[in-house]
């Protein structure tokens, strides 16, 4: 009976689910994505500026005023970003602390009584909220499964996975977060927050959500991928500051770890809306501290206080916390091996058999998690309490239900502590927080902590990977911390010094592993440095990063790539190949055929090539009176889709127009071509054609790209590499030598100041002489001076 009303809940929940409107090209994007276990198709994007006429005639209209509402507007979604991502994390946070608390608190009130009826509510409890999240994801947005930063990384370095920035996304994301979390399984929630911080921010870019009609037509301001990868790239900084409290960690987590593309004024936006998230978080953490939000005013966000632990350090200590950089990088390096061959695993048997093996898995991990760390404290004998300071606000055993160290558990006596259940029986938060906390000597036994070591990394390398919203920075920070603190017990007990604290060395051990598992350095220092407020072990930090991400470099690629890697994610990384030096462009394009269009084309010609290919982009090429080919640019597939479905531009006649003269009226906005945000936008399919349609022509000229970026076919295969991901381009023509020389561009020539006309300027490097004619000598002339386009074309 129970059962059953579970079940006709859910379907009833799915059903209402199934009957939102959907998001443009989600309801495709959805189905193909549970097909393909949440990899969805990918699809690089069009960083490229296309200035074609459509793009010129609407530049031209523009003025100051529009400019500068422009700006206004981009320093706008800053502060909303900041904003909403600060409320989302306050909100997930608030949820997770308050279910983790209501949960321990019952857990302890059961066990007065009995161990058995406290195991089983645990566990109930546990398996409840995993069960919603795992609903949530596989039933109602499968893009939030995983930490979504491979995907967010992709997407700023020039691929577009469907789904990721999708408002069903988000909410999935929110939701899902707080069930994984607050249901005890070994991961985290501030990759998710990063997730988080980008759909908010594409969600602020579009305008809002069309379809759930809330959206605002004068914020749809920015309609090209260049602008919103820059909104982008704001809430992923938001996201780590919000997950952290680490504003200037969160700036440089952006810059090193997740975008391809960085300049000045993206800079002070991303500084800001980090800002703007301290605020947020600052004051909501401000108002719940008098306890009006329950029990997250007594845990709260992450934030580990140090700054009363180890104020000094002598280089007697650099050798062991050598040895901690040592080991972070080996364990670091073995968690994102053992990740990538249980998670392709899973995603090539186990997750291909449908959404209920998703669920029964990440069920199945929830009773697992749930049985260690309620089972293991019970085989720990219980441990004196400790003597403590008058001035220490530690009590021991400390209250049940209540956030601490010191827990009483399984214990026979009233003064005495289980220091494994101290770990296990709070939040990952607070566990790390008395993992790092200051004056607790033998607080923990290394046969403990080894214990710990061992189940939490086996848990988090299982758990990593299922159906659910899952982060790995606390986890890492977990795991780092406990192999940290047993170094620091070594150190206590051999090198006898008073000022050595064990919490010390647990937060270098954190640092150690994330840095041989996410290899991060600038940006993962600042955050530590941040999030326990001790500047002075910046050095030690530094040191052991750099040890670490060294000895993770011999082994394999940093977490985030790897998992790009499996779910086919293709990564440009900063530097080329090697071996791409003794390679040339030409060698790269494989000999392949390259699929063109003449400048007039046939709508039946245009309409089979689209069917017959998958390309998504084309060389436009003319004749000259000579029979020479002329390039004229290039043209993209959703351009031509836009035409063949508005048929506007349909002529009888293959006589192409006279673009110099300006006689053709432009029949489009430059906004009409912009594909929607994270969907896939028009098809071939889509389109509807008649006889009479397909026998019509279409001129090409005012809709190509008549500036595209080339390269001759000798050019060394690095330099197009470097060209490619610093500019972010899609595509990139290979041409044999040219023959002719126009004119030299230098680094004075771009110094141009506002009242100059260009004009009227001439290029001051362009004495290349014709070494068949000595006395000529290549300037520009009227013909030079004149577009590009313009003059190719108007020579019919």
């Amino acid at each position: 009976m129970f059962s059953s009303s579970i079940q006709n809940g859910l379907e009833t929940a799915k059903l209402v689910w199934s009957r939102l409107p959907a998001e443009e090209g989600e309801s495709e994007e959805s189905s193909s994505t549970r097909k393909s276990d949440g990899g969805g198709a990918a699809e690089s994007l069009d960083y490229e500026v296309i200035e074609n006429c459509a793009y010129r005639e609407e530049q031209a209209q523009r003025g100051a005023v529009y400019v500068a509402y422009t700006v206004a507007v981009k320093w706008f979604f800053a502060l909303l970003i900041g904003v909403g991502t600060g409320l989302a994390a306050v909100f997930i946070n608030l949820a997770v602390e308050n279910f983790a608390g209501w949960k321990f608190a019952a857990t302890f009130s059961l066990i007065q009584h009995s161990y058995f009826v406290g195991f089983l509510v645990y566990t109930l409890i546990n398996l409840a909220l995993v069960l919603s999240s795992a609903f949530i994801v596989t039933q109602f947005a499968p893009a939030a499964a995983g930490s979504g930063i491979p995907e967010i990384k992709g997407y700023l370095n020039g691929i577009d996975t469907r789904g990721i920035l999708l408002f069903r996304t988000l909410i999935g994301k929110i939701f899902g977060s707080i069930g994984s979390v607050g249901g005890g399984l070994a991961l985290g929630k501030e990759g998710p927050l990063v997730h988080t911080g980008a759909c908010i921010a594409s969600l602020f870019g579009q305008g809002g959500s069309t379809k759930y009609h809330l959206s605002l037509r004068w914020l749809q301001v920015f309609k090209s991928d260049r602008d919103r990868r820059d909104l982008v790239t704001c809430g992923c900084a938001a996201g780590v500051a919000a997950a952290f409290r680490a504003p200037v960690g969160g700036v440089l987590f952006a810059l090193e770890e997740v975008t391809s593309w960085w300049r000045s004024q993206l800079m002070w936006r991303v500084f800001f809306t980090s800002a703007v998230v301290a605020v947020v978080v600052r004051t909501a953490m401000r108002w719940c501290s008098s306890g009006k939000c329950g029990h997250f005013g007594s845990g709260g966000f992450i934030i580990w206080d140090i700054s009363g632990g180890q104020d000094d350090y002598s280089f007697e200590e650099l050798f062991p916390m050598a040895i901690i950089g040592i080991i972070g990088g080996l364990l670091g390096a073995l968690f994102n091996h053992l990740t990538f061959l249980i998670t392709y695993w899973r995603r090539k048997y186990l997750h291909k058999r449908g959404s209920k093996v998703k669920i029964i898995e990440a069920c199945l991990i929830s009773l697992l998690t749930s049985a260690i760390s309620f089972g293991l404290p019970l085989l720990r004998k219980c441990s004196p309490c400790p003597e403590m300071e008058a001035n220490s606000d530690m009590k021991c055993p400390r209250p049940p239900g209540m956030y601490g160290n010191y827990v009483n558990f399984y214990c026979h006596k009233e003064k005495e502590y289980n220091d494994l259940a101290t770990i296990f029986f709070n939040t990952q938060d607070d566990a790390i927080r008395n993992l790092f906390s200051a004056k607790t000597f033998h607080e923990y036994t290394a046969k403990s902590l080894l214990t710990f070591l061992a189940m939490f990394y086996t848990l988090a390398v299982v758990t990593f990977g299922t159906a659910v919203p899952a982060g790995q920075f606390v986890p890492g920070i977990m795991i780092g911390s406990t192999y940290g603190r047993l170094v620091g017990m070594f150190v206590v007990k051999h090198y006898k010094k008073l000022n050595v604290e064990e919490g010390t060395y647990a937060l270098l051990g954190a640092a150690s592993f994330l840095g041989g598992s996410m290899r991060m350095t600038v940006s993962l220092c600042v955050i530590m440095v941040e999030i326990t407020n001790n500047l002075q072990l910046l050095p030690l930090i530094m040191l052991v990063l750099l040890i670490s991400k060294a000895v993770g470099d011999a082994f394999n690629h940093g977490l985030y790539e790897e998992q790009a890697r499996l779910r086919g994610i293709p990564l440009l990384e900063s530097r080329p190949k090697y071996h791409m030096r003794n390679m040339t462009a030409k060698e790269a394009c494989r000999n392949q055929k390259v699929v063109y269009f003449p400048r007039v084309v046939k709508v039946e010609d245009l309409v089979s090539i689209l069917r017959s290919t998958k390309h998504n982009g084309f060389p436009v090429i003319d004749h000259s009176r000579n029979g020479e080919a002329l390039v004229l640019g290039l043209i993209l597939r959703s351009y031509l889709l836009v035409l063949l479905q508005s048929k506007k531009d349909f002529q009888h006649g293959p006589l192409p127009c006279d673009l110099g003269g300006r006689s053709v009226p432009i029949r489009h906005n430059f906004s009409e071509f912009v594909k929607p945000v994270s969907s896939k936008g028009l098809s071939i399919e889509d389109i509807y054609l008649s006889s009479d349609d397909l026998e019509m022509h279409i001129d090409l000229a005012p809709f190509l790209n008549p500036s595209p970026y080339i390269v001759p076919e000798d050019t060394s295969l690095s330099k197009v590499y470097n060209l490619f991901r610093q500019l972010g381009l899609r595509h990139i023509f290979v041409v044999p030598r040219p023959s002719r020389v126009t004119g030299m561009i230098t680094r004075k020539d771009l110094l141009l100041e506002e009242n100059e006309d260009p004009a009227t300027l001439e290029l001051q490097s362009t004495s290349v002489r014709d070494p068949r004619r000595d006395n000529n000598v290549i300037t520009r002339n009227s013909e030079a001076e004149r577009p590009l386009l313009n003059g190719l074309l108007i020579q019919d």
